[in-house]
């Protein structure tokens, strides 16, 4: 298959179609002539090494030899290629869109529908076909969701199926935070809402819209992205509070699973468990010995990286049994009414190919476990509660316990801002203050985690181990932009409300000139960086700017208009 792949790789010519030139394209020659299909944006150039990192991610390395349709995900690194300047919706999508659902700047998103059926017709004995769509966003439900309505109808009747589909995917809407779009394709609307960073968190998405105007009624999608969490968490419910350590720390974590679905899945839940905060460290729901960076996260000679790999290939069991923190997942089984909880065990029982299901580590958590909600989880289970109603129970824990430990830092973050009244129109804005670790913790006696979660344990030193963390870094580097750009626009609101006429009486030319252009400069950024002003203040100083021009000699004029 690898050597049928190779050949059509080097005579593949690529053309696009698109989801408003952004999200969604095809590859029609792949359609015709390969095992693979991809839907791509249109603007994205595919290098060689991406083209072929697709097709190895795209169909399952060890598969079980269990047949029918199957479906996961991949994410892998760009490694070059043609990138273009982002479009003016792009811009307003990153200053809207929450920071966990911003488009991966350096990665390709891939979402797979996978098929193998037995055809004594076809020489292998089956027919085996992947359709793949490659995006840069994480919006997992609704692009499993599309391929689960195209692909089955695609397999069948093939190119002209999805030329079709594609043209009605021409026409759909970009994605606008806090919209419901109504995405029509093959005679059914998929409903669904774009989440908003305005929206309070772990608030129920909003009803969809219009239903009674759309025949026959949409396929309302409850989220873009989120998954059953419950169904993903069941074999490890006892460990849920480790687990969401390993992931806050940003831990190298292996997750061993029987399927792709199975390991895609459980890294992008283990990856959710932390919001609102944004997990950012790699990770890669589904990792093969032919991935690009596969000597990088294998070897011996360093530290294992700050990444989530999902495998299934039983050869990782060696090759990582060096990783600190290894998850090993079996089929899903009961225990009577209960799924069987995987157990924890020592690394060094890590050793052989038939190593049993079990988390393998040596870590010891900083908080004790909630016990009562793994009670209620499994008696929620034993009186068949629907999944929806335990995934939101377990939901609700991560959002609260993530949100009693980042409120502390958003305050303490707060108080380094410069007051209001320290802005001055015509003086440069105050730096905000470095953030010091030690008086932050300081802070926790009074202001800590322990006013909003009942866990007990070690948060001082889970703050430390935090603050070393690729996950901290992000979060600092995230909040301290967003000050720099309120302080940006505090400071143009104090200029829109000057004096410019007062000002003038007795500047120079020079320094008439010069204010003139950091005016210019200011509402350029405002408008680049979409900066938290309105629009009333930036048209006072553009009235300023003009008076300032007016003071100024025609000569002057001339130069500074052209």
């Amino acid at each position: 298959m690898e050597q049928t792949i190779s050949r059509l790789l080097q005579r593949t010519g690529l053309k696009a179609k698109g989801w408003n030139a952004q999200e969604i394209g095809i590859d029609e020659t792949w359609a015709k002539k390969s095992l693979l299909t991809l839907v791509y944006p249109r603007d994205y150039v595919l290098t060689e090494k991406e083209k072929t990192s697709i097709c190895y991610l795209s169909f399952p390395d060890s598969y079980s030899g269990a047949l029918g349709d199957t479906q996961f995900s991949f994410r892998f690194r760009q490694s070059g290629g043609q990138r273009r300047p982002p479009l003016e919706e792009d811009v307003h999508y990153a200053g809207e869109a929450p920071v966990s659902l911003q488009r991966e700047p350096a990665h390709y998103l891939g979402y797979v529908y996978f098929r193998q059926v037995k055809d004594s017709s076809v020489k292998r004995g089956y027919f085996q076909k992947s359709l793949v769509l490659i995006s840069r966003l994480p919006y997992v439900t609704l692009f499993q969701s599309l391929l689960q309505l195209i692909a089955p109808e695609y397999f069948d009747k093939l190119d002209p199926c999805l030329e079709a589909v594609c043209s009605e995917i021409d026409q759909w809407p970009p994605p606008v935070p806090g919209q419901t779009l109504n995405l029509p394709v093959m005679g059914i609307v998929i409903q669904v809402r774009i989440p908003s960073r305005v929206d309070k968190p772990g608030s129920s998405p909003a009803k969809p819209l219009n239903q009674e105007s759309l025949r026959p009624a949409p396929l309302a999608l409850p989220s873009a992205h989120e998954l059953d969490l419950f169904r993903c968490f069941q074999p490890v419910l006892i460990h849920m509070q480790m687990l969401w350590e390993l992931m806050l720390l940003g831990e190298p974590v292996v997750v061993m699973a029987p399927s792709p679905s199975v390991s895609s899945e459980m890294v992008l839940a283990l990856t959710s468990c932390l919001a609102p905060l944004k997990y950012c460290c790699d990770y890669r729901p589904y990792f093969t010995i032919h991935d690009s960076e596969f000597r990088e996260y294998t070897t011996r000679t360093q530290a294992p990286p700050n990444v989530i790999l999902g495998v299934t290939n039983p050869f990782f069991i060696k090759t990582l049994q060096h990783w600190p923190h290894v998850l090993r997942l079996g089929e899903l089984k009961m225990a009577g009414d209960l799924p069987k909880q995987v157990k924890l065990k020592k690394l060094t029982k890590l050793k052989t190919l038939d190593t049993k299901p079990g988390l393998y580590t040596a870590y010891k958590t900083f908080l004790h476990k909630d016990k009562g909600l793994i009670k209620r989880l499994l008696k929620g289970i034993h009186k068949k509660r629907p999944s929806e109603a335990q995934s939101a129970l377990l939901r609700r824990h991560f959002l609260e316990l993530t949100q009693s430990f980042i409120i502390p830092l958003e305050h303490y973050m707060a108080s380094l801002m410069p007051l209001q009244r320290a802005i001055t129109p015509w003086k440069n804005p105050p730096q905000i203050r470095p953030f010091h670790q030690e008086d932050f913790l300081k802070t926790l006696d009074h202001a800590g985690p322990q006013l909003t979660c009942v866990l007990k344990g070690d948060w001082v030193g889970l703050y430390r181990q935090f603050f070393r963390s690729p996950n901290f870094d992000g979060w600092y580097r995230q909040r301290q932009q967003e000050m720099t750009h309120k302080l940006e626009a505090l400071h143009l609101e104090a200029i829109s409300e000057a004096n410019i006429r007062l000002w003038l009486k007795d500047k120079s030319e020079v320094e008439v000139v010069d204010l003139v252009l950091k005016l210019r400069e200011k509402l350029v950024r405002a408008q680049c960086r979409h900066l938290p002003v309105k629009e009333e203040p930036l048209q006072r100083v553009a009235r300023d700017v003009a008076t300032l021009m007016g003071a100024l000699p025609p000569d002057l004029q001339a130069v500074l208009c052209s």
